[in-house]
């Protein structure tokens, strides 16, 4: 077993360091096995999918040339990929970095209004708040309040729609979802050719094929190019853009995905830090906010796909080929992206649908099974409503109307009453009457 590192650290760092050694080249060429760069590689497939639609959503609304697009999501992919290799390896512990949807879906609303410089100045703003909160420590003492339970309640309510996109895309295109499932399925059953056969891999190779095959890729894969043009943008700091931004992006990273993050790797047995998540994602966000990338964050549904084998040991290995892979998809970013998009939606429905199965039967069993049930439940309903206030979407009032009922509700378990001990009990039987 790992010795452990200590992980104490000075007065004036809250950031947790690392309890694991370093892994060398030789332990990650041994625990890198094909489970491991299935399950890498179908994370990467996700976050380089229907996510990028999102991005593009968000450009399209600001009128964004194709420049400023694709260096775009060039920082979306190569920083955030180093940065998941870095602090992967630093901490032999499993951690993918990636932008923030929601945040994301906040800036495309902000963009119909506000110039791009602005909203870049919003995220250098945002970006320097969010290393504070994780630097003093702060974000973890706002953390340690919400029962973990109402948190994997929310993780359920926003994985939710992937199962049922893969209902959907069964019943609208079973040629493609169909053989997918079946493929799943067949290898599920039979464990020992699920170790050299990923199943959730092999199963996106299948919809690869039939869709190729069948002719339904879309045509103009090479439109923007092979190679991406990242460009430096200029911040323009406006009083109207932080405003709007700034609390909204800084709740959604802190709370909401780094959050959702941290629950689903603590459940998967890993011990990530909560500070350290929020530091990292806010250093990180100010060199890619410059490029044009929305604020980075722990997200939660690529490290469900990464932690999805059964090594835990193996984990990290996972992520490191997730990071690897995004740091080539940034360097030829317009052509990986543009191959997604290519494919039939069917096919990113149901790949998603199949890898997320397991986390989200695993994150309704975290959020159900324990205490504050009743505020788990709320807070789950009110994650799937899709409710957004003051520009703050639906997993942030989750916790928070969650944690209401909860407080209000569901009474704090009582500790169970200690047993006996058996040395008492034994005395009690060896002591002798007193005679009458």
């Amino acid at each position: 077993m790992e010795k452990e590192r200590s992980s104490g650290t000075g007065p004036l760092l809250a950031v947790e360091a690392p309890v694991l050694p370093r892994p060398t080249l030789r332990e990650i060429a041994r625990d890198m096995g094909p489970q491991e760069i299935g399950n890498g590689f179908v994370a990467l497939i996700f976050s380089a999918s229907g996510p990028i639609a999102v991005i593009l959503q968000a450009a399209a609304a600001g009128n964004l040339n194709s420049q400023e697009t694709s260096s775009w999501i060039f920082g979306a992919f190569l920083g955030n990929g180093l940065l998941t290799l870095l602090l992967t390896y630093l901490y032999r512990s499993p951690q993918a970095y990636f932008w923030t949807i929601p945040g994301t879906v906040i800036v495309g609303d902000a963009l119909t209004h506000l110039s791009f410089g602005e909203v870049i100045g919003a995220y250098m703003v945002t970006a320097v708040l969010i290393f504070l909160l994780g630097w003093t420590g702060l974000i973890g003492k706002i953390m340690a309040v919400l029962p973990p339970t109402i948190v994997m309640a929310m993780v359920a309510g926003i994985f939710l729609r992937f199962g049922l996109d893969l209902i959907s895309s069964t019943t609208a295109d079973p040629l493609i979802s169909i053989p997918m499932i079946l493929v799943f399925v067949a290898l599920s059953i039979m464990p020992m050719v699920a170790k050299v056969a990923p199943p959730v891999a092999v199963a996106a190779l299948v919809g690869t094929v039939v869709a190729i095959v069948a002719g339904r890729l879309s045509p103009g894969i090479l439109d923007n190019g092979v190679f991406a043009q990242p460009i430096i943008n200029t911040p323009e700091f406006s009083f109207a853009a932080i405003a709007e931004l700034v609390i909204p992006l800084a709740i959604t990273v802190v709370i909401v995905q780094n959050g959702q993050g941290t629950a689903v790797l603590s459940a998967a047995g890993h011990k990530q830090g909560v500070n350290l998540s929020a530091a990292a994602s806010g250093l990180a966000s100010i060199p890619m906010g410059l490029l044009g990338t929305t604020s980075t964050c722990l997200t939660g549904p690529t490290n469900a796909l990464i932690v999805a084998g059964p090594n835990k040991e193996r984990h990290y290995t996972a992520a490191m080929v997730t990071g690897f892979g995004a740091v080539l998809v940034g360097l030829i970013s317009p052509a990986f992206v543009g191959f997604m998009l290519a494919m039939p939606a069917s096919f990113i429905a149901a790949l998603a649908g199949i890898a997320m199965l397991t986390p989200l039967k695993n994150a309704f069993l975290a959020g159900f099974k324990g205490p504050f049930s009743t505020g788990a439940l709320v807070c789950f309903l009110v994650t799937v409503s899709e409710l957004t206030i003051w520009n703050i979407t639906a997993p942030f009032w989750g916790l928070v109307f969650g944690g209401i009922i909860a407080f209000l509700l569901d009474r704090t378990p009582k500790a169970a009453p200690a047993p006996r001990s058996e040395s008492v009990e034994t005395a009690g039987q060896l002591t002798e009457k007193p005679a009458r």
